[in-house]
């Protein structure tokens, strides 16, 4: 089996300044990873550059063996749900927010029903009622809940998550940890939360743009 994502000695230049120096490692389907360590070390770098949001200096990016280059990150786009610290919904209300990917042709055949939007919220821990909420004023924890609602009903398999749990109580924590913990998500994130440290199979810790540490947990 081959890795659905792959770091090859990937280096990394923002604004003259070298952020991420020859990071390696694999990531398979199914697979949860957490990227830990101090501000400043790389974590969300290594986010980005699979987004394709910074430019590579020398070596490569592979998701499901193809080449990442201008051309191909479109490809992963379309499979990766990215949910960071505070989502922009892009819609005045929360219901718009969940249905405005299925505005867009590739989707529209695809569009949830009411209940459909219900359940995606309530395996999150939020209410029916918040459909009616505008996006604007809702706290930040539940517009990561939202955003990760949104990526469920687009059937998307790859999560790219930056510290999602940091601002949900234990309940709603735990909600999260449930969804994730289904075997054909595959999940990439950036955590400090010790709880979700356990749950991830593999933790990278970086410093200073460096991979110091690969860990595979007993969970694995």
């Amino acid at each position: 089996m081959s890795p659905i994502i792959q770091f090859d000695r990937v280096s990394v230049t923002a604004h003259e300044k070298t952020i991420l120096v020859d990071i390696s490692f694999a990531l398979f389907a199914g697979e949860k990873a957490a990227l830990c360590g101090k501000s400043g070390s790389g974590k969300s770098s290594v986010l980005r550059t699979l987004l394709g949001l910074h430019t590579i200096k020398s070596g490569a990016v592979y998701f499901q063996q193809q080449r990442l280059t201008a051309s191909t990150i479109q490809a992963i786009r379309s499979c990766t749900a990215y949910i960071g610290q505070e989502p922009i919904l892009g819609a005045e209300s929360v219901r718009d927010a969940l249905l405005l990917p299925f505005q867009f042709k590739a989707h529209r055949q695809y569009r949830p029903t009411e209940a459909r939007l219900i359940e995606a919220l309530q395996r999150l821990q939020l209410p029916a009622d918040i459909l009616n909420q505008e996006s604007s004023r809702i706290s930040g924890g539940e517009k990561q809940r939202v955003a990760l609602a949104r990526g469920l009903l687009l059937g998307k398999k790859l999560y790219l998550l930056d510290e999602v749990t940091s601002a949900l109580d234990a309940e709603s924590r735990q909600a999260v940890f449930d969804v994730f913990s289904d075997p054909d998500l595959t999940v990439l994130s950036v955590a400090h939360d010790p709880a979700w440290l356990e749950l991830c199979g593999i933790v990278l810790e970086l410093e200073a743009g460096r991979l110091t540490l690969v860990k595979r947990n007993g969970n694995a």
